[in-house]
């Protein structure tokens, strides 16, 4: 996890890469200590020092971003034109205090409000959720297409809405940076939905629904769609099986690993 940090390295202080690195003890694994488990088996790929748990598929935050530019880079240039997507730490350095200007920096240079959908995967209290800006370029008060918030999350019964007072001040800050006319009481009444989606069956499997998530919503995400009909129309408890979540993993996982 370590390794994640070199890229960033030069854009800040020492002191705030001590801080990150107690987020990373933070963030892994899933709920440990509220699921059974067992030892199992580990596979090494020489990718500075990345461990991938090939039964229990643990992912850290580094193996996550790994996976993710791998998925990223199967879509073509015109399905990824409608899309962004922010750095899967960079919610998490947000809630530093220390870190947060940098990162809203970062973020304004993704012009993430010329984007139809943005995906801000989370990887807080030691568990993964995705969080998708919908239609931020959109007037806050348009019928059609207004912007929205979708957070998907494998595990209801952690209660994803504790993460909205800090999703909200992230919005507001962002909309900020950028210099937008909306006011902040505009802002306030983005929606935030939690739709049900598919749960996790054990503590290890959240950063692969997140990354199946991402998947299938870039696969048959609608051009457009309005909050006041509905959730889009694939964004289902039954959205996918078990079986079809290893059948992606193991694709994911059979793409040959850099040698760095």
């Amino acid at each position: 996890m370590v390794a994640h940090l070199h890229a960033q390295k030069k854009r800040m202080t020492k002191h705030e890469i001590e801080e990150i690195k107690e987020i990373f003890e933070f963030t892994t694994p899933c709920f440990s200590n509220t699921f059974p488990h067992h030892e199992r088996s580990k596979r090494r790929i020489n990718c500075k020092n990345i461990i991938i748990h090939k039964e229990k598929k643990k992912l850290d935050t580094a193996v996550f971003e790994w996976y993710f530019r791998n998925l990223w880079k199967s879509f073509s240039d015109d399905k990824k034109s409608s899309f962004g997507y922010l750095d899967c730490l960079w919610f998490s350095f947000y809630l530093k205090t220390s870190s947060r200007e940098k990162v809203l920096n970062w973020i304004k240079k993704k012009r993430i409000f010329s984007k139809k959908y943005v995906f801000v995967p989370i990887v807080c209290w030691n568990h993964w959720s995705l969080l998708i800006l919908c239609h931020f370029g959109e007037s806050l008060e348009s019928k059609i297409r207004a912007p929205c918030m979708l957070l998907l999350d494998s595990l209801q019964m952690a209660n994803p809405k504790r993460l909205e007072p800090n999703i909200r001040k992230f919005v507001f800050d962002i909309y900020k940076e950028e210099g937008r006319p909306e006011s902040k009481q505009l802002i306030s009444k983005i929606p935030l939905l939690v739709p049900k989606v598919p749960q996790q069956r054990n503590g290890e499997e959240c950063g692969n629904f997140v990354l199946y998530f991402i998947n299938l919503f870039m696969d048959g995400a609608p051009e457009n769609f309005s909050v006041s009909e509905g959730y889009p129309y694939f964004m289902k408890k039954n959205w996918f099986g078990p079986e079809a979540l290893e059948h992606f993993f193991r694709k994911l996982d059979s793409i040959p690993k850099p040698d760095l």
